[in-house]
């Protein structure tokens, strides 16, 4: 897909949400991280529903400490690999106490350091933390980048690399965040919305999905 087909594509979606945010709630940076690091493999609304609690009372690397491991599964347990996730957020936390001084890193290269922490989570971090235009590839950018025919790529490394080759640098910032909603709520998974996507007449996906009957 040419440049110009790509700032069409986002020029439509910045004017429908000019500043879209993450859906996870926090409450400061290190809450942030911790709530990217749930969300591997579960939805938003998941993690939101077990951090709520959580948050209002261990908002920082030495408060979690002390709540501990058990404390913590017991917060989180509704969400999908609690136990290992729970392990990583300890561990983290001992981390950001003991090697890096309390501070939450500023780099990718740094912040992977951390348990739980990979490349898309350090993207997601540092786009929404430090306004990085990071182009963080999940399951719902992977999905629409590539059905709509910006890219044509088979991992989600591979869709970041041509992403942030391809995507105008005025749309870099926000991208991502656009490419998720558009993936959650319009460009879904078994049954895309095609007869409501502000992109539709750009978009390459050859099996349009009809609107539904009598509408």
């Amino acid at each position: 897909m040419n440049k110009q087909a790509l700032t069409e594509i986002f020029s439509r979606l910045q004017a429908a949400d000019p500043e879209p945010v993450t859906e996870l709630d926090y409450t400061n940076e290190f809450t942030l991280l911790v709530a990217i690091v749930l969300s591997a493999q579960a939805t938003d609304v998941g993690v939101n529903k077990a951090t709520k609690a959580l948050f209002a009372k261990y908002d920082t690397p030495h408060a979690m400490l002390e709540l501990g491991l058990e404390g913590l599964k017991g917060y989180i347990k509704t969400i999908g690999l609690f136990n290992s996730k729970a392990k990583n957020v300890i561990a983290l936390c001992e981390m950001l106490i003991h090697v890096f001084g309390n501070e939450i890193p500023e780099t990718t290269q740094e912040l992977i350091k951390l348990p739980g922490v990979g490349t898309k989570t350090a993207a997601v971090w540092l786009n929404c933390a430090r306004d990085h235009p990071t182009i963080a590839v999940d399951t719902h950018v992977f999905r629409v980048a590539n059905r709509t025919g910006m890219v044509k790529t088979k991992t989600t490394d591979a869709t970041q690399q041509a992403l942030e080759k391809k995507v105008p640098a005025e749309f870099k910032q926000n991208a991502h965040h656009w490419m998720i909603l558009h993936g959650r709520y319009t460009c879904k998974a078994r049954k895309p919305m095609c007869f409501n996507c502000r992109i539709d007449d750009i978009c390459r996906f050859k099996q349009k999905t009809p609107p539904p009957e009598g509408t």
